[in-house]
C-alpha cells in the first residue's frame, strides 16, 4: 500500500505514470456490451426518424398556417414564461455564487429561454408598432446575454475536461467540444448507463473488482 508520504517522494513524473496506469486500470472495468451498442443504435435510428418527422411536419405547418391567429390565454403564456425565466436567472446565480456543478445546466437553459424570448418577441410584434423595441431588445439584451450563457458553459465543460485528463494523467491541450467524448461512456457501454447514478456505477465497478481479483487468487491457489 501506498502511503502519503512515499508519493511525496515521487516526482512529478512519476505520479503522472502514477494516475496513467491507475486510470488504465479502471478502464479495464468499462467492458463493452453489445446490448449496449445495439441499443445506441436504436436511439440514433429514432433520432433520425424524429428529424425526419419533424422536418416534414414544419413542412406541413408552413403551408397550411394561418398568417394570423388571435390566441387565447395571451397574458397567462407571456406571464408563465417569464416566471420560468426569472427562475433561470435565480437558480444560475445561486449555482454560481456557491460554485456547482449545475451552473453548467443552468447556462445552457437560461440561454434557450433568453434566445426564445428574443424569437417570440420579434416574431409576434412584426408589423406592429412594438417591432422595433422588440428588435432592439433582442439584439442588445436577450441574445448577448444568451451568448455569454453559453460561452460560459463552454468554458466550464472544457475546464472539467482539462480536470479529467489532468487526472487521469494526460497533458496536453483540451481537445474542442465537439470531440470531447462522454465521461465514463466509453464505446460499447449500455446507454442505460447515463440514467443510473455514479454510487451505483461506482459500485458494480468495485465489486467486478473484487470478482476479479478473487478470480487471481483462486487461480493462483
Amino acid at each position: 500500500m501506498v502511503d502519503e508520504e512515499e508519493l511525496r517522494r515521487m516526482s512529478p513524473q512519476e505520479r503522472l505514470q502514477l494516475r496513467r496506469m491507475l486510470a488504465a486500470l479502471d478502464d479495464q472495468d468499462l467492458r463493452a456490451s453489445k446490448l449496449g451498442e445495439r441499443r445506441r443504435k436504436i436511439i440514433l435510428v429514432v433520432i433520425i426518424l424524429c428529424c425526419l418527422g419533424l422536418a416534414a411536419w414544419i413542412g406541413v405547418l408552413a403551408t397550411t398556417l394561418p398568417r394570423y391567429y388571435r390566441a387565447g390565454g395571451w397574458r397567462g403564456a407571456w406571464v408563465g414564461f417569464d416566471l420560468a425565466e426569472l427562475a433561470a436567472f435565480a437558480v444560475t446565480g445561486w449555482a454560481a455564487w456557491r460554485r456547482r456543478q449545475i451552473l453548467i445546466i443552468c447556462l445552457v437553459v437560461l440561454a434557450t429561454l433568453l434566445c426564445c424570448d428574443a424569437w417570440f418577441d420579434v416574431v409576434l410584434d412584426a408589423r406592429t408598432h412594438g417591432f422595433w423595441l422588440s428588435l432592439l431588445s433582442a439584439l442588445v439584451v436577450e441574445l448577448p446575454l444568451a451568448a455569454l450563457a453559453i460561452l460560459g458553459a463552454r468554458r466550464l465543460l472544457r475546464m472539467t475536461n482539462a480536470v479529467l485528463l489532468r487526472y487521469r494523467g494526460q497533458s496536453g491541450p483540451v481537445p474542442r467540444l465537439r470531440d470531447i467524448p462522454l465521461a465514463g461512456m466509453e464505446p460499447g457501454r449500455p446507454l442505460a448507463d447515463l440514467l443510473a447514478e455514479p454510487d451505483e456505477q461506482l459500485a458494480e465497478n468495485e465489486a467486478g473488482r473484487r470478482a476479479s481479483a478473487d478470480e487471481v487468487d483462486s487461480g493462483r491457489r
